[in-house]
């Protein structure tokens, strides 16, 4: 709920106007879809995102194809998606479009550099890989049933970690002078009973040797929430033929 009211509090820093439909845990699907089909019809409505993941009874695959795709925020509609494959203009996933504005602001070059994307899910991993490929990037995708995958990693110039597996890079898995971006946020619990949020990297063993690295939280966590706004202006300037087309990734 955390990161919904930071989506919330942004859209109000920006003046865009938000709102969120609260259903009962035991909704059912038919009911999700009716709501979205009045969204997608709501001609004060510009952008809508399903909040994942949604309760084990709903297909979330179904109601994400259910969003209109120039109101797909979230960029996973497989109209958007297939955009991205094609590099034709269009939404974009939020988090795969904050890990490249973030390389962008760093100045980090892509063009020919070996990157290496842990996670392949169609959220992160995927839309990601197919952004670094449209960079120039040499793109590897390593996930449960990569091999010697310290190996792998070793290898790369850029490292992005998006696995949701707690501080599970290493410094040994880093070369020295790569750029690391830690995707994955994770609750640990110590034995006091204290909680705190970590990424998929051991941010500070890797921050010794690592050229550039992000943190968590702090780090991709508020411009995945950035490129939500972005996507939601874009969606607005398709509806009304203005040109945003400077500002897409």
């Amino acid at each position: 709920m955390a990161y919904v009211r930071n989506k919330e509090s942004a859209c109000a820093r920006v003046g865009i106007a938000s709102f969120g439909c609260h259903l009962p845990a035991d909704v059912d699907q038919s009911s999700v879809v009716g709501l979205i089909a009045s969204l997608n019809a709501d001609p004060l409505v510009d952008g809508i995102l399903l909040q994942l993941p949604v309760p084990k009874h709903l297909d979330a695959i179904a109601l994400l194809n259910q969003i209109s795709p120039h109101k797909d925020v979230d960029g996973l509609h497989p109209q958007n998606l297939g955009s991205l494959v094609r590099g034709e203009p269009g939404l974009r996933s939020c988090t795969p479009a904050a890990v490249m504005n973030l390389l962008k602001a760093a100045d980090i070059p892509l063009a020919g550099k070996k990157a290496v994307v842990l996670g392949r899910s169609i959220l992160v991993g995927k839309p990601l890989a197919l952004l670094l490929l449209q960079a120039n990037a040499t793109v590897t995708i390593a996930h449960s049933h990569t091999a010697n995958l310290s190996a792998v990693t070793r290898d790369a110039d850029v490292v992005v970690a998006a696995v949701g597996q707690p501080q599970l890079i290493t410094a040994a898995m880093v070369r020295p002078g790569a750029v690391v971006i830690d995707v994955g946020i994770n609750r640990i619990t110590a034995a006091d009973g204290s909680s705190r949020l970590v990424g998929d990297v051991d941010y500070d063993g890797v921050a010794a040797i690592a050229s550039h690295i992000t943190p968590v939280p702090g780090g991709v966590g508020p411009m995945t929430v950035t490129m939500l706004l972005h996507n939601t202006i874009w969606s607005y300037c398709q509806t009304c033929a203005l040109d945003f087309s400077d500002a897409i990734i």
